[in-house]
């Protein structure tokens, strides 16, 4: 990928020195380039910088032809674009999936060119030629008049360049809007996600960490979970919605490490553990706070069903599906190995966080021990499914 200005661009679009780059939800247009380009496979990315300094990460060269000896070692696809693009690991994969036959080229105006790996060498000769071509628009034109009139690229590949103060907020919505999940359920996707992006836009320029997050978020749930110890449904409804918010900032994390760049193995394990922990915590304290409020153990037993219930669903799931997981990407996408099957969708469902709502809505009545009965049957329930699901998918890969 070579990173150029467009011709009239604004100072603040190609300007690399401190200070003048634009920054995107904490980080730099130039340092979001290297991860993103890093995320969808490329391996080297230049900056046609003439006089300028390149920042981390990006190879300064000061003309075309320095490109020509690094294509001869490792042949492929060249990118030509805007230096202040904001790039996005999903539309760059599926830049390099685009077909440039027969033109032998791909363009869209003042933004991306696509040089197929046959006309690589040759473009850059064409752009070498007459003192070169140092702005995308001469780029095209040059192009242009060589190989004739490019293939339009996708209209799905649609990046956006940075250039004013309103477009870096333009590109940090984007960017929030991509992190909504096809899996959140209805309430996460209507009512959580909301809040918790623009919790993550917040701190993505700070210094607090995605795993802080997670260690926060656990520590409002299991603070939640000693309220309903009473059976008052005050106390209740207030343990509901430091529940909630715990949900809430749950996904924050997750939100922020993506935005930064920042995932990682055991900061997924933290927050799926964190999060199943505080579960069964809530579980506990329903079942302790209705053993004492009528006086009987009886409602032990229910707490002790839905723990390990949950304990077991988790524990089976982690080992499934994660403990030996180590491609990039969130570390829990589904309770099974093969998610597109109707059971495991129903798990998948079922597995979301929308009945933190129900028992918001019980807390409210002061009937949270209601939702206990629920879990005592659900989570053993659903441990017997995925056993189930999981047997059934050996013998059908066996």
């Amino acid at each position: 990928m070579v990173l150029l200005p467009d011709a009239g661009a604004s100072p603040i679009a190609p300007a690399f020195a401190d200070g003048g780059e634009p920054k995107v939800l904490g980080l730099g247009l130039a340092r979001r380039t290297v991860m993103a380009a890093g995320r969808a496979g490329f391996s080297r990315i230049y900056l046609l910088a003439r006089d300028r300094a390149a920042p981390a990460g990006i190879t300064a060269i000061s003309n075309w032809s320095t490109l020509t000896d690094a294509l001869a070692q490792q042949p492929g696809p060249l990118i030509i674009a805007h230096a202040a693009i904001l790039t996005e690991p999903d539309w760059l994969a599926r830049l390099t999936e685009t077909q440039t036959e027969p033109a032998r080229w791909a363009a869209m105006p003042h933004k991306i060119i696509l040089l197929a790996a046959s006309a690589a060498a040759d473009a850059l000769a064409v752009l070498d030629t007459d003192k070169g071509a140092y702005d995308l628009t001469a780029a095209q034109e040059r192009l242009k008049r060589h190989f004739g009139a490019p293939l339009a690229i996708p209209a799905a590949i649609d990046p956006l360049v940075v250039t004013t103060p309103a477009d870096v907020d333009d590109a940090e919505w984007r960017l929030l809007r991509g992190l909504v999940k096809d899996t959140d359920g209805f309430m996460a996707r209507n009512v959580e996600r909301p809040i918790s992006v623009r919790i993550a836009r917040r701190l993505a320029s700070t210094g607090i960490t995605p795993n802080q997050v997670t260690l926060l978020s656990v520590g409002i749930g299991l603070c939640g979970a000693l309220f309903f110890l009473s059976a008052h449904w005050l106390w209740q409804t207030i343990g509901a919605l430091l529940f909630l918010a715990h949900s809430i900032l749950d996904g924050c994390d997750g939100e922020l490490a993506r935005l930064r760049f920042q995932e990682s193995r055991f900061g997924g394990i933290i927050d799926y553990w964190g999060d199943n922990v505080v579960h069964i915590v809530v579980f506990a304290c329903i079942a302790i706070g209705w053993s004492l409020s009528i006086g009987a153990s009886w409602p032990l037993l229910l707490g002790v069903a839905a723990a390990l219930g949950n304990l077991g669903s988790a524990g089976f799931v982690y080992w499934r599906t994660m403990h030996t997981k180590k491609e990039g990407g969130p570390l829990f996408t589904s309770v099974a190995t093969m998610p597109g099957e109707t059971l495991a969708r129903m798990l998948d469902a079922a597995s979301r966080r929308d009945f933190i709502y129900l028992v918001l809505f019980l807390a409210l009545f002061g009937k949270s021990n209601w939702f206990l009965v629920l879990a005592a049957a659900g989570a053993p329930i659903f441990f017997l499914l995925l056993v189930f699901l999981a047997a059934r998918e050996h013998f059908q890969t066996a």
